[in-house]
C-alpha cells in the first residue's frame, strides 16, 4: 500500500474493550486501539485503581503519557502526574508506576504511546517478562475469543 493511499480512520473507543492486565494484575485494565508491527509501538488506554502497582520495568523505546484523571506517579521521582500532564519517559529508562489519587471514575486514567518492549524487572534488575505489540495483540485476541467479541485488526492502518 503506497502512502496516498492510508486514509484519515478514527478508532472508536466505544466499540473496544478494557482487557485485564494479566498474568500481572486483573486490576489494571487497557484497552488496546493500535498494536503496530512495522514500528514495534503500541496506543493503549490504561486504568488503574487506588493503591495498585505495577512491577518494576524498564523500556527499550520512548513512551509518551498524557493523564486524564487520576494522579500517579513512579516510585523513583519525586513529581506527581494528574490530569492534563504529559509525561515523556526516554528509552531505558526504568521506574516503577504507582496510583496515587483516583479520579471521578474510581481510576487512574491515561493514554499511552509507548515504541519497544516494556521489560518487567524482579527485585535484582533480572528481565522476568516482556510486553510489546505482540504480546498486546495475543491479549487481546485471547479475552476477545473467551468474551465472544469480535476481534478489530488493531495492527492495520485504518
Amino acid at each position: 500500500m503506497l502512502y496516498e493511499h492510508v486514509d484519515t480512520a478514527v478508532i472508536d473507543g466505544e466499540s473496544l474493550p478494557w482487557v485485564p492486565l494479566t498474568p500481572y494484575t486483573e486490576d489494571v485494565l487497557v484497552k488496546y486501539f493500535k498494536l503496530d508491527p512495522i514500528r514495534g509501538e503500541w496506543i493503549v488506554l490504561m486504568k488503574a485503581p487506588l493503591n495498585v502497582s505495577l512491577p518494576t520495568h524498564q523500556h527499550t523505546g520512548t513512551v509518551l503519557v498524557y493523564t486524564i484523571e487520576g494522579k500517579w506517579k513512579y516510585k523513583e521521582h519525586d513529581w506527581v502526574a494528574g490530569p492534563g500532564s504529559v509525561v515523556f519517559e526516554t528509552a531505558s529508562s526504568t521506574h516503577t508506576f504507582e496510583v496515587v489519587a483516583e479520579g471521578a471514575s474510581g481510576y487512574v486514567v491515561t493514554l499511552v504511546q509507548v515504541t519497544g518492549d516494556l521489560l518487567f524487572l524482579d527485585d535484582k534488575g533480572n528481565i522476568v517478562a516482556q510486553e510489546n505489540w505482540k504480546t498486546g495483540l495475543q491479549r487481546y485476541l485471547t479475552h476477545c475469543k473467551e468474551h465472544g467479541i469480535k476481534p478489530k485488526d488493531l495492527t492495520a492502518f485504518n
